[in-house]
């Protein structure tokens, strides 16, 4: 299933927006690196196609192809980022936060 929003991804539940985007970059840096090579190439598409159409408008053509690059471009990304890195949200969340708090240690 694709998420748009880390909120409605069930391992990331009951954590926080920082918490959440933590848990998310350190999956995608964990990523092997063709996934990372193809993930960025299909970046780079989207970005570079957008900027063509601004660069190649005018007047308030502009400003419609800038909102254009700024919806389109999250909602691009981010369901393949997170699709790629789910099956490590859980192992990742786990090595993340719930080692943070260890055992007092005897003085």
């Amino acid at each position: 299933m694709l998420y748009f929003n880390s909120h409605k991804i069930p391992e990331l539940r009951g954590l926080n927006f920082a918490q959440r985007m933590q848990v998310v970059r350190a999956c995608a840096d964990k990523l092997p690196a063709p996934t990372k090579v193809g993930l960025n190439i299909l970046k780079l598409l989207v970005l570079s196609g957008l900027f063509i159409l601004i660069a190649r408008a005018d007047g308030w053509a502009i400003a419609g192809y800038v909102l254009l690059l700024i919806i389109a471009y999250p909602l691009i990304t981010r369901p393949i980022t997170y699709a790629l890195c789910q099956s490590q949200f859980s192992a990742m969340r786990r090595q993340l936060f719930e080692q943070k708090n260890p055992p007092d240690a005897a003085d």
